[in-house]
């Protein structure tokens, strides 16, 4: 009976050894795999292909083994990039997706012109968006996205902005394309916006060259002199 339990328990241990010896050989030619394919999609194709430079150096590493956060600082970086996924795809493939960024002004900082994008980055100005509004005043990236929030979640057409001033009290003013100027509150709301809205909509015959709303409860209309 004790032989029997000996040679029983030798082959167990055979067995594990052998089933060990199997696991480790898999994870071990597992770990040596390296990336063989980046994707990355989102952006136009040459800036993709920008991207996919960048971080080629990905393809020689395990994807096990890759710095998440490296790529992570490398697309926050990117001034087109508004938000992003990273998939690793088992087992040698990165797969990162990108939502590209909308501009929506133009303003010089330190005398340089730029672009300025949703996610509250900047890029050098490009012809291309030659049709924004130019933001004049001393650059406030905060202020100047949750005005663009206000003016978004309002009935207000941005298209028919010309251009945006912007005062040291954190108070707007809009350049319509028509050339109306309208002197906006302090503490302004999306309310006071669909006022506005209104109220140049139904004078829209009318020769108005301000329309004044600093005043609470006031909006005032000034005509244009000849």
């Amino acid at each position: 009976m004790h032989q029997r339990k000996s040679k029983r328990i030798l082959i167990y241990l055979f067995l594990l050894i052998i089933v060990s010896s199997i696991s480790n050989n898999s994870i071990n030619n597992l770990n040596l795999s390296k990336i063989q394919n980046i994707k990355i999609s989102g952006l136009d194709q040459s800036d993709n292909q920008i991207l996919l430079t960048k971080i080629k150096y990905l393809t020689s590493e395990n994807i096990f083994s890759i710095n998440k956060i490296e790529i992570e600082n490398l697309l926050n970086s990117n001034a087109l990039v508004d938000s992003y996924n990273v998939f690793k795809i088992y087992p040698a493939t990165i797969n990162i997706e990108i939502e590209k960024t909308k501009f929506f002004a133009k303003t010089n900082h330190k005398g340089k012109n730029y672009l300025i994008g949703t996610n509250g980055k900047l890029l050098i100005i490009d012809s291309e968006y030659n049709d924004l509004p130019y933001i004049f005043g001393k650059l406030n990236i905060n202020e100047i996205l949750k005005f663009k929030i206000i003016l978004d979640e309002s009935k207000f057409n941005y298209d028919q902005i010309k251009d945006l001033y912007f005062f040291p009290s954190n108070r707007w003013d809009i350049k319509l394309k028509n050339g109306i100027l309208l002197k906006l509150p302090n503490n302004l709301t999306k309310e006071t916006l669909n006022l506005l809205n209104d109220i140049l909509k139904k004078n829209v015959k009318e020769n108005y060259s301000i329309v004044d709303a600093r005043i609470k409860n006031q909006v005032i209309l000034n005509e244009k002199t000849e």
